[in-house]
């Protein structure tokens, strides 16, 4: 599965709609570690076929990023059934995402 881009527009229909789990990416263009971690991420997408995996931009899409407290880049939200479960902030490597994915499906 790919990563879809999101924005303030859809993000209910993206994100806050769906059923299951959904990872969040909050980025920039200019942000080095979101370049770092974009590969990854998408990487994880083709994967893990029972989540959602969602980019937004934060310089298009502020408004969003300010209703989420989104303070730093790159963010990582991960929603189950239109509810936060999980919020991290930085880069990380693959595995650090795994972990963080795992306990978001144990204690959703």
């Amino acid at each position: 599965m790919a990563v879809s881009k999101s924005s303030t527009a859809s993000f209910s229909k993206d994100v806050l709609e769906k059923k299951g789990l959904v990872f969040v990416d909050f980025y920039a263009e200019w942000c080095g570690p979101c370049k770092v971690t974009s590969p990854i991420i998408h990487e994880l997408s083709n994967e893990i076929k029972d989540m959602f995996f969602v980019e937004i931009d934060v310089d298009q899409n502020q408004d969003l990023a300010g209703q989420y407290s989104v303070f730093s880049i790159p963010t990582f939200m991960i929603f189950k059934d239109g509810k936060v479960v999980s919020q991290f902030v930085g880069a990380m490597g693959k595995e650090g995402f795994l972990a963080e994915i795992n306990k978001a499906q144990t204690s959703a």
